[in-house]
């Protein structure tokens, strides 16, 4: 395991996992965690083929309950310095949302604010029991910084999710899967276990093909169904030519599991 303080990069068969590491802040967010996810994400794409999907979890009680309003309140006085930490926020968020890998969240106790931004930004969320979700900016002045007042809306709908930002309430996971916002709701045990099994197994899918499939979902999201669907045809036309493709063929006529490249 390699210890890039305050986040535990390790590697579980071809699943790449980000471990936010200081339970004793309920995992908040400041500069050098931004750092260590973004430096995680290139390294699993550009230094290590072997790795097929992202795992984000957190250690302690809590996943994620926003950003490190210690390093906020010493930004303050420097607004240069505080448009950096929203602005490098922002575009490793982003990095992460456009990511070739798919990416699997486990949420586990509070997800709120900047953790709740965190979490939109991925792919597929798992969430214990009894986790609960909420976004508290505007019951102390602040507005999202980190791309929650787009993805909430996108994802949940623009009703919910402006009422999670006025109310500032948190729901519970049951409510938070039938919004959308979660995909899976485990027992608070089960939560690592049950997210890791799905990073395995949609590890075993064409890195490419994933790739491509996410990058159409998400481009199909921000542009006209039009430009889409003009996008998936070009892109399929294309991906038919691919070598996994033609692995993927040869094992549905085998009736064998697929074997892709790195």
């Amino acid at each position: 395991m390699i210890q890039t303080s305050p986040v535990e990069i390790s590697r579980a068969g071809a699943v790449g996992i980000i471990e936010l590491a200081r339970p004793e802040k309920f995992n908040c967010l400041s500069m050098s965690v931004h750092a260590a996810i973004e430096a995680a994400i290139d390294g699993f794409e550009k230094f290590d083929s072997g790795v097929r999907a992202i795992l984000i979890r957190a250690q302690g009680k809590h996943f994620c309950t926003g950003a490190d309003l210690d390093e906020v309140k010493s930004l303050r006085g420097d607004p240069a310095r505080l448009k950096h930490f929203i602005s490098y926020g922002h575009s490793v968020l982003k990095r992460l949302e456009r990511s070739d890998l798919p990416v699997v969240a486990a949420c586990q106790g509070l997800t709120l604010a900047g953790g709740s931004e965190l979490m939109l930004a991925c792919d597929i969320i798992f969430a214990a029991k009894d986790a609960r979700f909420g976004d508290q900016h505007a019951q102390f002045g602040l507005i999202p910084g980190w791309g929650g007042s787009q993805r909430m809306p996108r994802i949940a709908g623009l009703r919910r999710g402006l009422d999670l930002f006025f109310s500032a309430r948190w729901i519970d996971a049951a409510t938070a899967e039938q919004w959308g916002l979660v995909n899976y709701v485990v027992e608070p045990e089960q939560l690592g276990e049950a997210a890791l099994a799905y990073c395995s197994k949609i590890a075993t899918r064409s890195r490419i093909g994933m790739a491509t499939m996410k990058r159409l979902a998400r481009q199909g999201m921000e542009g006209s169904s039009e430009v889409g669907l003009q996008l998936e045809e070009d892109l399929a036309s294309a991906a038919l030519l691919d070598d996994d493709v033609s692995e993927g063929l040869a094992a549905f006529e085998a009736r064998r599991t697929p074997v892709f490249k790195a």
